[in-house]
């Protein structure tokens, strides 16, 4: 006698889909919600049964295209969940939301791509000064002095009693 006379094999039973779970009801093999609400996934079940009723689901998912009707599935959850959140807007409140913002940032980007136009002409204008500015202009000693000197004392630049600097490093 082998192991296998010993075990004892037994049907595989079909678990209840979520919805028949939740509804205690018997979950045949033509059960439309099975497909779209499995065992595991009690919650998704719960809050499309909590915002649409269970005979409203079950009509609705019958209208759609069986094709279709997993795209349907996932949008009744989606709404459901927004529902739970917004009672009253819904799905629709986060869209005027979402809208909202995005309007919000394309105004922040029209201003800041003026603002970045204003710095580029202010940079160019900028620019042109600098390469129009004669060299030697630049470059000649002011008040015809052979020296450079903004106005000030020339007696304090060479006069360390007048004009002392002040630092560890010097010895």
């Amino acid at each position: 006698m082998g192991l296998e006379s010993l075990i004892v094999t037994r049907p595989r039973t079909h678990q209840p889909c979520a919805a028949c779970r939740m509804l205690r009801r018997r979950c045949d093999s033509n059960c439309i919600l099975a497909p779209y609400f499995p065992c595991d996934e009690m919650d998704k079940f719960a809050k499309v049964h909590k915002v649409f009723g269970a005979s409203n689901v079950i009509k609705m998912i019958q209208m759609v295209e069986e094709t279709n009707r997993e795209d349907a599935v996932k949008a009744l959850v989606y709404e459901a969940t927004a529902r739970m959140r917004d009672p009253v807007y819904g799905s629709t409140g986060a869209i005027c939301q979402l809208q909202k913002m995005v309007q919000e940032l394309k105004m922040q980007l029209e201003s800041t791509k003026a603002r970045v136009l204003e710095l580029q002409q202010q940079k160019d204008q900028l620019w042109s000064v600098l390469m129009n500015v004669n060299h030697l202009d630049l470059l000649s000693p002011i008040n015809g002095s052979d020296n450079f000197c903004l106005g000030y004392d020339d007696s304090i630049a060479y006069d360390p009693d007048k004009f002392p600097v002040v630092g560890d490093w010097i010895f």
